[in-house]
């Protein structure tokens, strides 16, 4: 009876305990998946099939008091006292006797490329790893275990009442009102020099962040005279959760590059799985479409010839139209990095162009960071 009562307990404080919320999750996985190279995109293709990583960064949520998944509820999170020195932090995630979202990751990472691992275990495997990525960034993920993460701190926002656990789950990052894509293309502008420290950084350098950040939001509720949360504390703290949920989908596509690295096509297909066919050179899934089929194709990797119509230049990412002029174009191409500076070159001109075909408010879309998705 004693361990019903644990387990039951257990379950119910997992269930307080969904970080970032659908919202953050499905950001944090689609930035990662502005980034990936195309052996990992090959990969997680045949793993997910038609899903999108986006889409199956929020499984490990929807399943976890499944009964075959009740067992990865404490999965989510990390529990430490506060003041701990990083030393002290690491030796007690690291060695702790409890599954955590740290020690977690490791083991699905290994799960993931394990020949031994059957296809069913490796997307099992996969859709961990992209949960728990954006969970140790969740900094109310790495916190005290006595008040559930903050679930037990309640707070008013938004003329509601809240806790400290919801507002950094959910109720700042949606406060805006957009969704997942429109913050994936607001968030998601790292410079390479980012791009290159963020993924060098080992996991618990990840987790450290955000107990340093749990830390400083328990000390500022702890200040405060009422419980009421404004607008000035929600301009003060999205730019952090703005910052995690960036440095989240950076770090996921790194580790999805890493894993997948020495990939090879049918590496990662299940069994009766239909064949995808690839290009020798760069080994990507591509299909040729009409301009004027673009919105059927949302989710696909895939080559469009059409022309140029102008571009717009909105400093970190220049918007070329292609199909017709603004705002009737039947495609937009949205150019960052290095590709920015192609852009006056194409105006007027018939161009090929591959990628991965997005939606934003209902017009498909392009994200071109190589100069090689672009052939003139």
């Amino acid at each position: 009876m004693k361990k019903l009562i644990a387990c039951s307990a257990t379950i119910i404080i997992a269930l307080f305990l969904i970080s970032w919320g659908f919202t953050g999750h499905k950001t944090i996985g689609q930035i990662a998946a502005n980034h990936l190279t195309t052996q990992a995109k090959m990969a997680i293709q045949e793993l997910l099939g038609d899903q999108s990583l986006a889409d199956a960064a929020t499984w490990a949520d929807e399943v976890r008091n499944d009964p075959e998944y009740q067992s990865t509820a404490p999965w989510h999170f990390i529990n430490v006292p506060l003041g701990l020195s990083f030393e002290q932090f690491q030796q007690q995630v690291t060695n702790s006797d409890k599954m955590n979202v740290y020690t977690a990751l490791v083991k699905e990472e290994v799960v993931l490329t394990s020949p031994a691992s059957t296809h069913e275990q490796k997307v099992a495997a996969l859709k961990f790893v992209a949960h728990f990525v954006g969970d140790i960034h969740q900094p109310m993920h790495v916190s005290r275990a006595e008040d559930k993460g903050g679930n037990t701190i309640q707070l008013q926002y938004d003329n509601d009442g809240s806790n400290l656990h919801a507002l950094w789950d959910t109720k700042l990052l949606e406060h805006g009102g957009l969704n997942y894509q429109q913050l994936a293309e607001k968030y998601d502008h790292p410079t390479k020099e980012q791009i290159k420290k963020w993924q060098g950084d080992p996991p618990i350098l990840w987790a450290w962040e955000s107990y340093q950040v749990s830390t400083q939001l328990y000390a500022e509720v702890a200040a405060m005279k009422g419980r009421n949360i404004d607008n000035a504390y929600y301009e003060t703290h999205i730019p952090i959760i703005e910052n995690r949920i960036e440095k989240a989908g950076i770090r996921l596509a790194g580790v999805l590059n890493t894993l997948f690295a020495t990939a090879k096509p049918g590496e990662y297909a299940g069994s009766g799985a239909p064949k995808v066919a690839y290009s020798q050179e760069k080994m990507d899934p591509i299909t040729t479409i009409n301009i004027e089929d673009a919105q059927k194709h949302i989710g696909e990797t895939v080559k469009i010839c059409s022309k140029v119509y102008g571009h717009k230049d909105l400093g970190s990412m220049v918007l070329v139209n292609m199909g017709a002029k603004y705002p009737d174009q039947l495609l937009t191409l949205v150019m960052r990095n290095d590709t920015k500076s192609m852009a006056d070159s194409l105006d007027y001109k018939m161009l090929c162009v591959t990628g991965k075909l997005v939606d934003y408010n209902g017009k498909p879309e392009i994200i071109v960071t190589e100069k090689e998705q672009i052939v003139k």
